[in-house]
């Protein structure tokens, strides 16, 4: 399934799996209630923002302090790090991450892309 995306070595991620990441969390964030779970490119594949996020778990990396903004303003309670700067990893983000969409998708249910556009397709029967 997501055997294609670049390998982690030795829990780091390369460049353009922390933009993947970025990707998914922007998607996440542009999810409208109700809509089916959001999806990114990948080298001409398409992967649901779960899979991203899930790629990510292992990954110890330090997150950009420009992307920690749209996973700590989902947090019930305040963000506190272990670092200076409240630094937060890849992998604690993933995890946050993956939980909050778990819990979109059980509010909501798992949807379907052909169930969105059947909302815009004409009426078979006549008025």
């Amino acid at each position: 399934m997501t055997n294609f995306l670049p390998a982690l070595y030795e829990g780091h991620a390369p460049i353009t799996l922390q933009n993947l990441f970025r990707d998914a969390l922007e998607a996440y964030d542009d999810w409208d209630e109700g809509m089916p779970e959001p999806t990114v490119r990948f080298e001409g594949k398409v992967l649901s923002i779960s899979e991203i996020f899930d790629w990510m778990k292992p990954c110890t990396d330090i997150m950009p302090a420009n992307m920690i903004g749209i996973v700590t303003d989902r947090l019930s309670k305040p963000w506190s790090g272990d670092g200076p700067l409240d630094e937060m990893t890849f992998s604690t983000a993933a995890r946050v991450m993956s939980v909050l969409v778990r819990r979109r998708l059980r509010r909501f249910g798992r949807g379907s892309i052909e169930a969105f556009a059947g909302r815009f397709k004409p009426s078979l029967h006549a008025e």
